[in-house]
């Protein structure tokens, strides 16, 4: 049987969960003093590369556009994917880029590697962009087929085609199967549930977690960082000055209140419980 070798698209976002993120007065996000995570849909893509690898056999890639903080989240997903390598494109000339200048920033880091990927995966949309146009535009720059919203797929090296179950619009009460040559570009649904089926694939999968996090722990061992100049792009064309987007305003982002009312109950006194149910006994009958 013939390996893959499969490529995951990440990207680290401000961590949204309440408290962590810092605005200034006006309500405008501080990406400064905001804690940064891997994007969260980003995981779908990151288990398709992984149930890929695990059928097939290979090595899986991980690759972000960043500053050099985004070493953490290469780390996370290196974790979470059991990947072999990292690649961050990162320099000040890649900075403030909108989606179609990452994608050709991107698109070029994926012809540059050594091995040419037979599938790349990326996640439905960012949570800081919510645009869901950089998986596309990089397909695009590629000039490989495209698949969409998938939920489930196989991928047959040997033969060449990837075979995906697909929702319909993005509604999941309507799925269609379809097929594409490889090398393709498969966007992964949040709805995305791997399948390891055999127990071969169950022990593989055991195998490869226990190798991989061992891995992570020296991430820079594998990691490989790139800048415009290692992947010959003319700043004219990438980052701020590359981009086309335009943004006539920002909205400020309302503040979550300062202080909230709390109750402390202690769960190990004798009827420290009752002010609790006593609470909710009326939203428990509809009222």
């Amino acid at each position: 049987m013939t390996s893959t070798h499969t490529v995951v698209l990440t990207k680290g976002v401000p961590d949204f969960r309440e408290g962590q993120v810092s605005f200034d007065e006006e309500g405008h996000l501080e990406r400064g003093k905001t804690p940064t995570v891997m994007n969260p849909n980003d995981r779908a893509a990151l288990r398709a590369a992984l149930q890929t690898k695990v059928k097939n056999g290979g090595s899986v890639s991980l690759m972000s556009m960043g500053p050099p903080g985004y070493e953490d989240v290469l780390r996370e997903g290196m974790a979470e994917v059991y990947a072999d390598d990292c690649y961050l494109l990162s320099d000040r000339e890649m900075g403030a880029a909108d989606t179609w200048a990452t994608a050709m920033t991107v698109a070029t880091g994926l012809q540059r590697l050594d091995e040419s990927p037979d599938v790349v995966f990326a996640g439905f949309k960012t949570a800081d962009g919510e645009t869901g146009h950089t998986g596309p535009q990089t397909a695009y720059c590629l000039g490989w087929p495209l698949v969409t919203h998938v939920v489930s797929l196989y991928v047959d090296a040997d033969a060449g085609r990837l075979r995906a179950e697909r929702l319909v619009d993005g509604d999941a009460s309507e799925v269609e199967t379809v097929e594409a040559p490889l090398p393709c570009f498969v966007v992964a649904d949040p709805e995305f549930e791997p399948s390891y089926g055999t127990a071969s694939h169950r022990l593989e999968h055991k195998d490869l977690r226990a190798e991989t996090r061992r891995r992570a722990e020296d991430i820079d061992d594998h990691l490989t960082v790139w800048d415009h100049e290692d992947l010959n792009l003319d700043p004219d064309y990438i980052g701020l000055d590359g981009s086309p987007t335009i943004v006539a305003g920002v909205d400020p982002i309302p503040k979550a209140p300062a202080e909230r009312d709390a109750t402390v109950v202690d769960g190990a006194s004798p009827g420290g419980l009752e002010p609790v149910l006593d609470e909710l006994a009326p939203y428990a009958g509809g009222d």
